[in-house]
């Protein structure tokens, strides 16, 4: 009877609390994200909204929606309703830590977009107040404070676009890159922003936006890679390979190695993971196997015998 009882117990592992859950939510990474979303809006609204720039993704989707619906569909709107479902959808994909900090920062976005644009003393309706009607200019430096602020939310934890989590989710179905299916997605923007303007002046400076935006992310990551080589050397590797496959949907693979000073069996799990995940792959590695070595590197590209 006891041993019935331990396999039952084994098979249904009691689950994690909700409050034991929030503990591994961090403060620092709250605060982060809280600067994120003000940096984010401060891009939008004070050099792409004033001269109808567009910014990339769900962002530049939500400016065009603002621009083509009545009044009271505002931008913060928008981004609101645009982005939370797709973050609470992605939940399953992403982990529930990274939804969470994801909606927080967009709605730190958002309530800062709206009191920029309504509370603050301030016309961002035909001009921006730093860059006039350069368009150039409003170009680059909307480009950049969105790069910094998307960048600084990937580092901590989380997203500010929807779009990255539709790439994740759908990328990989359709055969195609996360890189790749970004761009398509944008270059499918622009060209509809060209079609309702009726002019390919903003939507071609909107590209620079998109441009200078996706290097100051590249370079705010600290990587121009989305997929990641993790190396770990473990005593644990089925335990570690499985909790990731369940995790992930994805599988890793096993090669047994032996320790350069101990001489002791070891394996090294090798696994494929996009930068959204590395927070939440060292916590689960780290939570089997404390002794584990974790090495991570850029893959420059995935290639699948379809055979």
């Amino acid at each position: 009877m006891e041993q019935k009882i331990d396999n039952i117990e084994e098979n249904n592992p009691p689950k994690i609390r909700f409050k034991d859950r929030l503990k591994e939510l961090k403060p620092i990474n709250f605060l982060y994200l809280f600067i994120a979303g003000i940096i984010n809006s401060l891009g939008v609204t004070l050099f792409l909204f004033p001269v109808k720039l567009y910014d990339s993704g769900i962002s530049g989707t939500s400016m065009l929606l603002d621009q083509v619906t009545p009044v009271f569909l505002s931008l913060p709107l928008f981004l609101i309703i645009l982005n939370i479902p797709i973050f609470i959808i992605g939940t399953k994909k992403q982990g529930w830590h990274f939804t969470i900090y994801s909606i927080f920062t967009v709605a730190i976005y958002s309530l800062m977009s709206f009191i920029i644009m309504n509370i603050l003393p301030l016309d961002v309706n035909n001009i921006s107040p730093l860059a006039g009607s350069d368009l150039l200019l409003c170009a680059i430096f909307g480009g950049v404070f969105s790069g910094v602020g998307s960048g600084l939310t990937i580092r901590y934890g989380g997203a500010i676009d929807g779009i990255d989590v539709l790439s994740v989710m759908f990328a990989k179905k359709i055969g195609l890159s996360i890189g790749t299916f970004n761009l398509i997605f944008n270059v499918i923007l622009y060209i509809i922003c060209g079609v309702v303007v009726q002019s390919w002046v903003l939507p071609l400076y909107s590209i620079v936006t998109y441009f200078v935006g996706s290097k100051t992310v590249d370079f705010i990551v600290e990587g121009i890679n989305r997929s990641k080589c993790a190396m770990i050397v473990t005593t644990k590797s089925e335990e570690i390979s499985n909790a990731l496959s369940n995790q992930f949907g994805v599988s890793g693979t096993i090669v047994n190695a032996i320790g350069g000073f101990s001489k002791e069996n070891k394996q090294i799990v090798y696994f494929i993971i996009n930068h959204f995940q590395i927070n939440k792959l060292k916590q689960i590695v780290h939570n089997i196997d404390d002794k584990a070595f974790i090495s991570l590197e850029d893959v420059s590209d995935i290639i699948k015998n379809k055979n």
